[in-house]
């Protein structure tokens, strides 16, 4: 008797808990107290729904993230709000704040990642065409009515601000420009595969550079040649281009990719190194050889 008392005790608050939430979530999802104006609000990248919902409650946009979590957790669309810039309308309700990040429809802006050795798509190239180089990679925050002309301000302004501060004086001091620097950063960029060795590549391109030998940077065939290939051919090394380090000396005309901070920084501070030869050999690294002969060892052991 004692045991069915309890269970109905037990019951009888579960209910009224049930109805009391019931009651406040039914309020909080008609309430158009919130925002009481046209509110902007940036979802981070990475950000959970718990943090989006506390965001908007800080941001005026919602009365209670509580009961913002508990309605979208009842309609399973706590996964699935994509980051970006928001603008909601005022008194919006809760329900329609929510519907208006799944469905993107007060979406203004969206992120966008630009990785290193980016190049142009094709619905961007004809406004990137003589950008090579400077847009500089990186996550940014793009209008979605933005033009192809507005983003690539964005990327080159972004690009003047992460130069090193002494990228004249780096550049003169190598008895180069700033845009040959650049280039030389695209190289790096292109044939790296981990930071360490940067600074030895770029090492061994001036050291080319300097004793007028051709680079031979598969890279820039790769660039020249009308669609990408995992390897070259002995008939891709002629192609005939200004591009194709293999049968002219220099530097390509200009970059041949977009670097990232660590390849420009490598290009400004090359290692001091008596190397001309690299090779890939695996997991990340490159070996590097000063003679020929070392070269052609290296290659065979690390291409067997």
């Amino acid at each position: 008797m004692r045991n069915r008392i309890v269970t109905a005790v037990v019951g009888v608050a579960i209910l009224c808990v049930a109805l009391a939430v019931g009651g406040w979530s039914a309020l909080e999802y008609l309430d158009r107290s919130h925002p009481t104006s046209n509110t902007q609000v940036i979802v981070p990248r990475g950000a959970t729904f718990d943090d989006i919902a506390t965001l908007l409650e800080d941001r005026g946009v919602i009365g209670n993230a509580l009961a913002f979590r508990v309605l979208a957790r009842v309609q399973h669309s706590d996964e699935n709000v994509r980051a970006g810039a928001y603008a909601f309308s005022a008194h919006a309700t809760p329900a329609d704040v929510l519907r208006q990040l799944l469905t993107g429809g007060a979406q203004i802006a969206t992120w966008v990642t630009i990785p290193e050795g980016f190049g142009p798509a094709r619905s961007f190239e004809a406004a990137f065409r003589g950008h090579e180089g400077f847009l500089f990679p990186s996550t940014y925050l793009v209008p979605l009515a933005a033009t192809p002309a507005q983003v690539t301000h964005m990327l080159i302004d972004q690009f003047a601000k992460e130069l090193p501060a002494d990228a004249a004086a780096r550049a003169k001091a190598l008895r180069v420009s700033v845009q040959q620097a650049v280039t030389v950063a695209s190289l790096v960029e292109r044939e790296a595969k981990i930071d360490a060795d940067r600074p030895m590549i770029a090492g061994v391109i001036y050291n080319r550079l300097r004793l007028g030998m051709p680079l031979q940077v598969d890279a820039t065939i790769e660039y020249a040649l009308p669609e990408h290939k995992t390897e070259l051919s002995l008939r891709d090394l002629r192609i005939d281009s200004p591009y194709n380090t293999y049968l002219h000396q220099g530097l390509p005309p200009t970059p041949i990719a977009n670097p990232g901070l660590p390849s420009l920084v490598a290009a400004l501070h090359p290692a001091k190194t008596d190397s001309l030869y690299y090779v890939y050999c695996g997991s990340g690294h490159h070996v590097f050889a000063r003679t020929l002969a070392e070269h052609q060892a290296n290659v065979a052991r690390c291409l067997k």
